[in-house]
């Protein structure tokens, strides 16, 4: 406690912590602000009704970081962004020009990597946005609008998300943590007042043993997560000696920590990004006349979250992601020749194409455990709401897997910090 203590007061006292800190709340204080202007021509009562009982409205709230809950003029949220990383990320495997950028061309090709996934993200907020729009219209939610009031809402919206993107981005760079996953924690935690709120309002003595096992698995989940995330795989690396001048340098041994979990909470982000956006399209479907239009949207929209095939598609998204985000971020033939640049090497392994080997099965078998465990901590959730029946246990799910993680990514960024200023 007093170690925890201390570090309240290291960050406090470090100047350039105390900025980027002081400039994400800002950041976050902004958001929140715009989370609360709505677009015109609501109807309040009647989305309130429609939000109550729909999951699949509940799960994209999370993306928007509650900025659906009110129509606001950020509804879209972070989704378009995301979704349009994950197109590009993607693309690196498929178009080896694009690789070249993102692997071999350092921070310039970082640079323009990201402004190609910033233009992506203009056309995906226009479908997602003209998509919303016309589902929340055909609900009656939005009302009284003319051809000129569509077009206004729609450019707000692109515009809404394409300013929260900025102020994600800002967040990385000047303030500390990931912006964008900041963004999508402050959401869910801003909504924990009014959850709680209902919780109280609405308990009932005959569900008790659930309110009860609900918080035995929540707590479970967490210190599940915080073990995965912290564990590692050290690999031992010796420097070899070597002479200059009268000098001799090196000889030392250290090693190589590979996390089980390289990837973090962005598989359960892509997940569900990537099972959000047929939904949305089969709900703007829905209301066609044309009986293969309605086909198709009934394939679309089968897809909901209160089915068994969204659990499936959940989990071996969440288990291809965590291969996918590691394989992307993670080189291990760079890190292989960077090692035989300074003249370490993994004790029986040969170094160069023998040393990348090595570290490729090793992580490849440490990402299983991972993926494994987060897969069926993203489907837990919704085995205990096919069992239970109660609906909220899924949002909750999802929601506590983001936060946590969130939580210690960020955790580890401010003792990086520290360190560094130790040092």
């Amino acid at each position: 406690m007093q170690n925890f203590w201390n570090k309240i007061k290291l960050v406090w006292t470090d100047t350039t912590l105390r900025k980027k800190i002081l400039f994400v709340l800002f950041a976050l204080v902004i958001f929140r602000l715009l989370s609360a202007i709505p677009i015109p021509g609501i109807d309040t009562l009647a989305l309130n009704r429609f939000l109550a009982n729909n999951q699949f409205f509940g799960i994209l709230n999370i993306f928007s970081g509650g900025g659906l809950s009110n129509l606001s003029i950020i509804m879209l949220g972070v989704g378009p962004y995301i979704t349009g990383s994950i197109i590009m990320q993607l693309l690196t495997i498929m178009v080896p020009a694009l690789k070249r950028i993102y692997h071999e061309e350092g921070e310039a090709g970082r640079k323009k990597f990201a402004q190609y996934s910033r233009l992506l993200t203009v056309p995906l907020a226009a479908i997602q946005g003209f998509s919303l729009l016309a589902i929340l219209e055909k609900q009656n939610i939005l009302v009284d609008l003319t051809g000129f009031d569509r077009v206004t809402n729609l450019i707000i919206v692109i515009a809404g998300s394409m300013l929260l993107m900025w102020i994600g981005e800002l967040m990385s760079e000047f303030g500390i943590g990931n912006g964008v996953s900041l963004i999508i924690f402050a959401g869910i935690v801003s909504q924990l007042p009014a959850h709680i709120s209902q919780l109280i309002f609405t308990f009932d003595q005959s569900q008790l043993p659930y309110y009860i096992m609900f918080i035995i698995i929540g707590i479970l989940i967490i210190a599940g997560v915080v073990l995965v995330t912290e564990a590692e795989r050290p690999i031992p690396v010796t420097y070899a000696k070597q002479v200059r001048g009268a000098k001799m340098y090196g000889g030392g041994s250290t090693y190589l920590p590979l996390r089980v979990n390289q990837a973090g909470v962005i598989p359960i982000i892509f997940a569900l990004s990537i099972l959000l956006f047929p939904q949305m399209i089969g709900n703007v479907l829905a209301s066609s006349s044309n009986a293969t239009i309605l086909a198709i949207s009934k394939v679309l929209t089968s897809f909901s979250q209160g089915s068994w095939l969204y659990s499936v598609l959940y989990f071996i998204f969440v288990f291809l992601f965590t291969y996918f985000y590691t394989a992307v971020t993670f080189d291990p033939e760079a890190l292989s020749t960077n090692l035989q640049k300074n003249g370490a090497f993994i004790p029986g392994i040969r170094p160069g194409a023998s040393t990348s080997e090595y570290i490729s099965k090793v992580l490849t078998r440490i990402t299983l455990l991972g993926a494994v465990f987060l897969g069926f901590v993203a489907v837990l959730p919704l085995i205990m709401q096919f069992i239970t029946g109660i609906t909220a246990i899924a949002l909750g799910g999802t929601a506590l897997l983001i936060v946590v993680s969130v939580i210690l990514d960020l955790i580890k960024k401010v003792d990086a910090q520290i360190s560094m200023r130790e040092y």
